[in-house]
């Protein structure tokens, strides 16, 4: 688990998580901010290709993420990924968004399915096999930064793909290295441990800062 003295840790149990589609769009950005770079990213990067990646407005790019989430839609047969609620005791109206994670069909990623590096060490891998999942984003809102919140996504994803028909999941992890600083916004695709401890297995590390990892339902 993350620790960061002297806050404490947030435990699974402590978290509702859900898709997006059952979150209000207010919660969501609430989630997202307005300061760093998931607001200007607003998990753009990975279903874009071309010109709207490189030119596109921050409203442009929530505009986007909000047609995908399809959020305050619980009868939506589509959303894009799940949102963490921190519950109050013995009161879900009044818990608080604090973490978010993009997980959908792979199939969904154009310049994911572009990038060299996700298939180095994998020939012959279906790039269109609708029935491999990824997860490609963690954002956790301001001021409930390293406290675990990761860990709980990636292990509700594992549950919600499957359960969504997914033949595996996988996430294109970084891994970090002692003594050399990575920024929040490097580790948005989340740390090697996080997915290690919710049972995905290292199938490929294309560069010295990148591990594919994989979890293969039956």
């Amino acid at each position: 688990m993350e620790s960061h003295d002297p806050i404490a840790a947030i435990e699974p149990d402590d978290l509702s998580i859900v898709p997006a589609n059952h979150a209000s769009w207010s919660d969501l950005k609430a989630v997202f901010g307005d300061r760093d770079y998931s607001s200007r990213c607003n998990c753009q990067r990975f279903k874009t290709r071309g010109w709207f990646w490189r030119e596109a407005t921050d409203e442009q790019r929530r505009a986007h993420l909000r047609d995908q989430a399809n959020c305050d839609d619980p009868e939506a047969t589509s959303t894009t990924g799940l949102v963490a609620y921190l519950r109050a005791p013995g009161e879900r109206a009044a818990a608080t968004p604090v973490g978010w994670m993009a997980v959908e069909p792979r199939t969904e990623y154009p310049r994911l399915l572009g990038l060299p590096t996700v298939w180095k060490g994998r020939p012959g891998e279906d790039k269109e096999d609708d029935s491999i999942w990824s997860v490609t984003c963690f954002v956790v809102r301001k001021g409930y930064r390293k406290r675990g919140i990761t860990y709980a996504l990636a292990a509700a994803a594992v549950d919600y793909a499957r359960a969504n028909g997914a033949r595996a999941l996988e996430a294109y992890a970084m891994l970090t290295q002692p003594g050399k600083e990575i920024t929040w916004g490097e580790l948005h695709v989340g740390a090697r441990q996080v997915f290690a401890e919710a049972g995905f297995t290292e199938v490929s590390r294309p560069s010295v800062r990148r591990a594919v990892m994989r979890i293969d339902f039956a």
